[in-house]
């Protein structure tokens, strides 16, 4: 099998590449696949503190290769199917496994950033991006919409009326302008060197208190407010309890870094 994605853990921090830069990071139903096998991977590492995603080559992802998906038909109808246990097939699991990793992801995004690239990004906790980088929802050239979870991450980012201008119009826009929509969280003129810097930031919180935080805001950002004080509770009552809070505690009273161990399975 080709390597499409690869993944190196430095210091409890992942860097997962996709590695087809001949084609752009073009995707195809390979490349989906692993993406979803990488992230489940690393999901049950513990000891992982944060995920930086990017691109080799010239672009972060120039979206789907439509011309290498759709000679497999058979492919495409297998892939397109949802797991039942995980609510997702396997377009969305490429994408949607990154939210459901319970640490910090964050996108590092140069070059071409669109269509299915844009959703994988959008899936990221935080974007980092060079100003003259190109973003779109690529997917109304092709008669299409967004289907890689890209829906429920336009809505959380941005207005209605931009997410379906976005949608509608296949427009491109600059990392400059896609920073000013939402789309991206702030602009670097080298965003794996700001990813990695963020990742290291957070790498030195708990990373029960990281995961807790990033469950709270990910399943309760539309919820009910009664909904999401009772989550809240659960959590901080959890937290209280757990020994990398104990940690954190103790490292700030002596006023040292703190040492954590594996996160909890919450």
């Amino acid at each position: 099998m080709v390597e499409l994605v690869s993944c190196s853990v430095s210091d409890g921090i992942a860097h997962v590449r996709l590695e087809r830069p001949d084609k752009l990071n073009a995707l195809t139903l390979e490349t989906l696949t692993q993406l979803g096998a990488t992230a489940r991977r690393l999901r049950r590492d513990r000891t992982l503190r944060a995920v930086v995603l990017s691109g080799e080559g010239d672009s972060f992802c120039s979206g789907l290769d439509v011309g290498t998906v759709l000679k497999d038909p058979v492919g495409i109808a297998r892939a397109f199917v949802p797991l039942p246990w995980r609510g997702t097939n396997v377009f969305q699991e490429a994408c949607w496994a990154w939210r459901r990793l319970p640490v910090p992801v964050i996108a590092a995004v140069h070059g071409h950033c669109f269509g299915g690239g844009l959703q994988i990004a959008l899936a990221a906790d935080f974007r980092f991006t060079t100003p003259d980088a190109q973003w779109s929802v690529l997917e109304a050239r092709w008669g299409l919409i967004p289907d890689m979870s890209g829906i429920q991450t336009l809505k959380e980012l941005v207005g209605i009326d931009t997410a379906k201008r976005l949608t509608m119009t296949a427009q491109v826009v600059s990392g400059k302008e896609a920073t000013d929509l939402g789309l991206a969280t702030e602009l670097a003129p080298d965003p794996v060197a700001a990813a990695f810097a963020l990742a290291e930031e957070l790498s030195t919180r708990s990373p029960d208190a990281l995961a807790a935080a990033k469950r709270l805001f990910n399943t309760t950002w539309t919820a009910r407010t009664r909904v999401t004080l009772g989550r809240e509770r659960a959590e901080q009552i959890y937290l209280l309890l757990a020994a990398n809070t104990k940690a954190t505690r103790e490292a700030a009273v002596k006023r040292v870094a703190p040492v954590f161990g594996p996160r909890g399975r919450r």
